[in-house]
């Protein structure tokens, strides 16, 4: 029995992760999408860890005795930088889909000429500024001690 290429590709998350080519900005989709995810996670035990007070106030100061050491601290640093990429990302994608960045669309004929030359430029921007934000935060972190 032979095995169709299409039983070969991956599914599922494997195929939502890296499954085919992709270029850097595919792989900028799928760190949107994880940044995304992530940032929920953190809502989401943001409101439990809020939710907490209505326990009393020696539930509260035990909890943040619990959360006040050096690893939270560094997972508070990944949300900032989740944060910082995917608002400066969507930002981008914005300024993409709303054809700010990109121009009006190209006459479609063959050979189709691809937006990612006029794309590209935006992206680089874009990421320098994220870089520059992650440094910053992380500049903060150490200077104030945390």
């Amino acid at each position: 029995m032979a095995v169709s290429e299409k039983t070969m590709r991956p599914s599922g998350i494997l195929r939502w992760l890296g499954g085919g080519r992709r270029g850097l900005e595919g792989y900028l989709y799928v760190i949107h999408r994880i940044s995304g995810l992530a940032l929920l996670m953190f809502l989401m035990m943001h409101v439990f860890f809020t939710g907490v007070r209505l326990l009393g106030e020696e539930a509260w100061s035990g909890l943040m005795e619990m959360a006040n050491n050096p690893v939270l601290h560094f997972l508070e640093y990944l949300v900032y930088v989740a944060f910082a990429f995917h608002a400066v990302n969507g930002l981008r994608l914005i300024i993409i889909e709303l054809a700010f960045g990109i121009g009006p669309p190209d006459e479609p004929v063959y050979p189709y000429k691809g937006s990612i030359h006029k794309q590209r430029p935006l992206m680089l921007i874009a990421m320098v500024i994220v870089g520059i934000l992650i440094f910053a935060g992380g500049f903060d972190l150490v200077a104030m001690g945390h």
